[in-house]
């Protein structure tokens, strides 16, 4: 019955890129959920004649089953006409109105949860708003004051300490109540939401070789240990702070449920390297469920027909994955 399928929102973010082509993908494949594409109806329709595809596009009404090779769209006009591959700042507030819109449904429990196509920060910035990412433009929408960034696959789970910062302004932003904060989080919502009764966590260290007892850097000895210390002694299952270099070895890996890793660079890589095209970007720590493709807006694939859906297509089944633990552990 369609009225049991959870409802998820799917923006199809910038609409210059492969996003929209993307989010038409899904109609190929029967989902446990109904998906709901926001974007311009019109954009998605040019778009899949552009590259061939008989998917129809169906107004979105609440109630109605989805239906194989249809995909229902939630429309959302554009401020512009949108060219494949050339980015139109006139573009952005379409863009940030598609997340404001799924935002909204989510709160409202009008969806379950969402999942969101690759915008262009930079298109945005130069629109005069400044944007650093999904990540950090919700958890500012839902007034939360800190979010954890996580990626999934390769078998892996990596979660950030810090996000997009440079590298030189690392070690100052890992404070321990940063790190406390995050871990928490973490703990909380692999718990929650991946339905793991004792999340194992690896946690690594900043400097090489986790600062080689001191002679290579003291973050791990004055402020990374004491803090998993204490939240050992609360009962959480930690295990570190462990030189980055031979943590993600597959004997180490085996013995933990996800990595915390200290900045964006030291272990995104290593998953990339491992799932890229496949991927999910969790952010955790939000009140709704939100999951991401782990690639860019791919402009130069945008109307070829040749993007791959493998990421998005992971999105969905992480999404729907996390509604359902959610939904147990209600």
């Amino acid at each position: 019955m369609p009225g049991h399928l959870p409802v998820l929102a799917v923006t199809s973010g910038e609409p210059a890129g492969v996003g929209p082509e993307l989010c038409a993908s899904l109609a190929d494949r029967a989902w446990p959920a109904h998906l709901v594409v926001l974007g311009d109806a019109e954009l998605i329709e040019e778009r899949l004649a552009r590259i061939g595809s008989v998917v129809q596009v169906r107004t979105y009404v609440p109630g109605i089953a989805p239906e194989l090779g249809m995909i229902d769209v939630l429309h959302q006009p554009l401020a512009s006409p949108a060219v494949a591959g050339e980015l139109n700042t006139d573009n952005a507030p379409y863009v940030l109105a598609l997340l404001d819109r799924a935002l909204q449904g989510c709160v409202s429990g009008e969806f379950a949860g969402m999942v969101t196509a690759p915008v262009h920060k930079g298109v945005i910035c130069d629109a005069g708003v400044p944007f650093t990412g999904h990540t950090e433009y919700l958890a500012e929408k839902t007034g939360t004051a800190l979010v954890v960034m996580m990626l999934v696959g390769g078998g892996m789970r990596v979660a950030l300490a810090t996000t997009h910062l440079p590298l030189s302004a690392v070690p100052k932003a890992i404070t321990p109540a940063l790190l406390e904060h995050t871990l928490r989080i973490l703990n909380h919502d692999l718990v929650s939401r991946f339905h793991l009764k004792n999340p194992r966590i690896l946690v690594a260290g900043l400097n090489p070789h986790a600062g080689e007892g001191g002679h290579m850097g003291r973050e791990e000895i004055e402020v990374i240990a004491p803090v998993l210390e204490r939240l050992r002694a609360e009962g959480m299952t930690l295990t570190g702070p462990l030189p980055a270099d031979t943590l993600f070895v597959p004997h180490t890996l085996e013995q933990g449920d996800a990595v915390l890793t200290m900045y964006h660079d030291q272990g995104l890589p290593v998953l990339k390297h491992a799932s890229f095209g496949g991927g999910v970007n969790v952010t955790l720590g939000l009140p709704i469920i939100r999951t991401s493709v782990d690639h860019g807006t791919a402009l130069d694939l945008a109307g070829s027909g040749r993007a791959d859906p493998g990421s998005l297509f992971a999105a969905v089944e992480l999404a729907i994955s996390m509604v359902a633990s959610t939904r147990k552990g209600a």
